[in-house]
C-alpha cells in the first residue's frame, strides 16, 4: 500500500496556523510556508517558531517534494532561524544596541569569510548571532561580563533558544561548544570555530586597538587571526 509522506503534503499544501502575539496576546495567523505575520490588533511582527521538518534530515527529501519546493523550504527555514534568533537577541539585550549591532556585524563578517573559507553556515549563522548571549547572565550573576564568564553562561542560554527552533542536536552542541570557547583560541581547531573567532575579532579589534602604530597593529593582526581570509580582511580594514 502506497502512503503519502506527511512532509510532502505539508510543503505542497500550505495551511494556516495560529500563534499568540508576544505583545498583546492576540491570535496571529501565519501560513506554514510563511516566516512571519502581523498582529491584527497591535501590528507587532510575529515570527513563527517551527519544529524540525523531515525535509531537513531525510535523504529522499528533495526527490519526495521536488527540487524547487525543497530549495524554497530550506531557504525559508534558514531565513526563519536567522530572523528569530536576531529577534531573540534583541529581546535579550533590550536597549543595548551596541551588543545587538555587534552580533549583526559578526554575522556579516562570517558570511564574507565563508565566501573564501570552508565552513558550515548552519553552524556559523546561529553561532555568530548567539556567541555573546552569556553577557547578560554573567553581569547579573557576577557583576562582570569578562570573557571566561561569557563562555561559562552563554551555552545554556543559546541552547534554549536553539532547541525552541528545533535545530539538529548535533548542530546545537557544536554551536554551544564554539560559544563556550569563543574567547579561547587554540582549544577548538575546527574551521567553523576559526571563522567565528576571526569574524568576532574583526569587530572587537576596532575597540581594543587604539594604537596608531601601523607596524605594531600589523604584527597583532598577523599573530591573532586564525584564517588567511580573516587576516587579509583585517589588513584591508585597519591598515589601508
Amino acid at each position: 500500500m502506497h502512503t503519502v509522506c506527511p512532509g510532502a503534503k505539508m510543503i505542497r499544501q500550505p495551511k494556516p496556523e495560529s500563534f499568540d502575539c508576544p505583545q498583546c496576546g492576540a491570535e496571529v495567523e501565519i501560513w506554514t510556508d510563511e516566516l512571519k505575520g502581523v498582529c491584527p490588533q497591535c501590528k507587532t511582527t510575529v515570527l513563527r517558531y517551527q519544529d524540525q521538518s523531515c525535509l531537513e534530515w531525510c535523504k529522499l527529501a528533495e526527490t519526495c517534494v521536488g527540487r524547487e519546493a525543497y530549495n524554497n523550504f530550506m531557504q525559508n527555514r534558514a531565513q526563519m532561524i536567522k530572523d528569530t534568533l536576531l529577534h531573540d537577541v534583541e529581546l535579550l539585550f533590550g536597549d543595548d544596541t551596541k551588543r545587538i549591532n555587534h552580533a549583526k556585524k559578526v554575522m556579516a563578517y562570517v558570511q564574507e569569510i565563508l565566501a573564501k573559507e570552508e565552513g558550515d553556515w548552519h553552524i556559523l549563522m546561529p553561532a555568530s548571532i548567539l556567541h555573546d548571549v552569556g553577557i547578560k547572565v554573567a553581569e547579573e550573576k557576577y557583576g562582570s561580563a569578562a570573557g571566561h564568564l561569557q563562555e561559562k553562561e552563554g551555552p545554556g542560554v543559546a541552547r534554549k533558544l536553539m532547541l525552541k527552533l528545533g535545530l539538529r542536536l548535533e548542530h546545537i552542541e557544536e554551536v554551544c561548544e564554539i560559544i563556550a570557547h569563543h574567547h579561547s583560541p587554540g582549544i577548538i581547531k575546527t574551521n567553523n570555530f576559526k571563522i567565528l573567532y576571526d569574524a568576532d575579532l574583526l569587530v572587537n579589534i576596532e575597540d581594543e586597538m587604539k594604537t596608531k602604530d601601523k607596524e605594531k597593529l600589523a604584527k597583532v593582526i598577523e599573530s591573532s587571526f586564525l584564517t588567511p581570509t580573516g587576516r587579509e580582511m583585517a589588513k584591508r580594514v585597519y591598515l589601508t
